[in-house]
């Protein structure tokens, strides 16, 4: 049986994603086998060869999702201003967009090493254009004279691994909200950055 009575593509296909996502958030990439998701979804693990060529497909599927769902966030928020109010804008949506999703950060990053070669080349591709958006910025403020940074690259690279390590350890309900974080790694990324007086 291919797929349960009354199943449907556009129903099926995100929750085999879904399924997907959650166990190898929880478990990894390499201990989750096709059988299990299908299990976790209520179809037959043949099934799920309707909705994913394979387990390595899937994974590019999640991975690539996100960072298109990312780009698009980032182009819509079009930072406007000088650099730091700038730097600001995307410390912030950084924050907002990646709190929420934090299985799909995780496997994001951690599961990279799990991509085929031409996989990665792809994933890779498109973190670079987000990171491209920050050096843009850090570029900006250093020829404005309010950054100063040995390397804006590195600089970059250092500032997305603090924003992003921020997904987790943050829980909703904990000692300070959302907007009290926001407020201290801005502080954080514009001292990192600062030009010394």
């Amino acid at each position: 049986m291919a797929r349960k009575q009354g199943s449907h593509a556009d129903i099926t296909g995100p929750k085999v994603q879904q399924a997907a996502l959650r166990l190898i958030a929880d478990h990894g990439f390499a201990a989750v086998s096709m059988r299990q998701i299908a299990a976790e979804v209520g179809v037959q693990a043949g099934a799920l060869y309707n909705y994913t060529p394979d387990k390595q497909s899937l994974l590019f599927d999640l991975m690539q999702g996100h960072m298109d769902d990312l780009l698009g966030a980032l182009e819509a928020a079009a930072f406007q201003g000088d650099a730091l109010t700038r730097l600001e804008a995307f410390t912030r949506f950084h924050i907002r967009f990646h709190l929420p999703r934090a299985d799909q950060v995780f496997v994001s990053y951690m599961e990279l090493r799990n991509l085929s070669a031409a996989n990665f080349a792809e994933i890779e591709k498109m973190r670079h254009r987000y990171e491209d958006a920050l050096e843009d910025i850090l570029r900006v403020g250093q020829a404005e004279g309010v950054f100063a940074v040995a390397d804006t690259r590195v600089a970059t690279m250092a500032i997305i691994g603090m924003l992003t390590g921020l997904s987790h350890w943050y829980r909703d309900g904990g000692r300070l909200d959302m907007i009290e974080i926001e407020a201290i790694y801005w502080d954080l990324v514009r001292k990192s950055v600062a030009k010394p007086a």
